[in-house]
């Protein structure tokens, strides 16, 4: 197994603000960030002021800050390849093919989130949704009212979900339509050492979509939400050039999956998800090699 490339880059002065920890999403392919979540766990590594988390980052994070080791990982290779949660027959006939709803209430159900660790920690959960009515990101700290409406919502597929979660009575959907990787939220936010956790490997760039009709028909109650499809490339692989380039004043670290990273957003493959995991979790003990000396110093 390879190991994962860590890349930083060192701004010309040192800040003094807390860092913020960044985590995309990518549905099963979260369980990379699984692995590197539980890695930190098991070494008490927590020094974040601010979590930025989409989709599948999200409810990682809620997993981590809640000090749940292993949580998301049993809910991804149980849970989420459950025929309840991915079913292509039941998307056929005018259902959801992806459930979110059901995924994110059962695995509450079923495996324990200790809540009030969350609640009582330092560190504040800032989960991404988009709206259907203006295309526009939407940024929820995350408590125990709002839990619920906005992680279902930010895990909310376009199509692959067909409803749209109401958070604060406004349609939301997946986050990262509109905000995959909220890194420039946290710089925007005041954060200058920033991790940065990707489900996909270094390189990699989003396509735009061949036909600008597809998304226009898809989401015709939506229109607005139809722009912010066709232009999600452009501003994912903008997000990738800051974090490859940040201002001077700003340290980003990246933690990518290798290149033969062989999880997909749909995989349900539980030799895959476990390898996948691994590959996480060796990734986020390869950065605390670098990352606890100087935390500690």
């Amino acid at each position: 197994m390879s190991t994962p490339e860590i890349v930083a880059q060192e701004p010309a002065s040192f800040s003094a603000e807390p860092p913020a920890l960044v985590v995309e999403g990518g549905a099963m392919r979260g369980i990379f960030a699984a692995g590197v979540l539980d890695a930190f766990m098991e070494h008490q590594y927590q020094p974040f002021s601010r979590a930025y988390g989409v989709s599948a980052g999200a409810t990682n994070l809620i997993g981590y800050l809640a000090g749940d080791h292993g949580r998301s990982r049993k809910i991804i290779i149980g849970h989420a390849c459950q025929p309840e949660f991915i079913d292509w027959r039941r998307f056929a006939t005018g259902g959801h093919l992806c459930d979110v709803s059901w995924l994110w209430h059962q695995s509450f159900n079923d495996v324990p989130l200790n809540l009030k660790h969350y609640l009582s920690g330092t560190t504040e959960l800032w989960v991404t949704t988009t709206s259907a009515r203006t295309g526009a990101a939407h940024y929820f700290r995350v408590d125990e009212n709002n839990m619920h409406e906005v992680l279902t919502a930010s895990c909310a597929i376009p199509i692959a979900y067909r409803d749209y979660p109401m958070v604060n009575g406004e349609p939301m959907t997946d986050g990262g339509v509109a905000d995959a990787i909220p890194v420039v939220r946290a710089y925007e936010d005041g954060a200058r050492d920033i991790t940065v956790v990707l489900s996909r490997p270094l390189g990699y760039r989003k396509k735009s979509p061949k036909f600008a009709f597809v998304p226009k028909r898809l989401f015709r109650e939506y229109p607005a939400l139809a722009e912010a499809s066709l232009r999600r490339a452009e501003r994912y692989n903008a997000t990738l050039a800051f974090i490859e380039n940040p201002p001077p004043d700003c340290t980003v670290r990246v933690i990518v999956p290798p290149t033969e990273f062989a999880v997909g957003r749909l995989t349900r493959k539980p030799d895959l998800l476990e390898q996948g995991y691994q590959e996480g979790h060796q990734a986020g003990l390869d950065y605390l090699g670098k990352m606890i000396p100087a935390h500690r110093s």
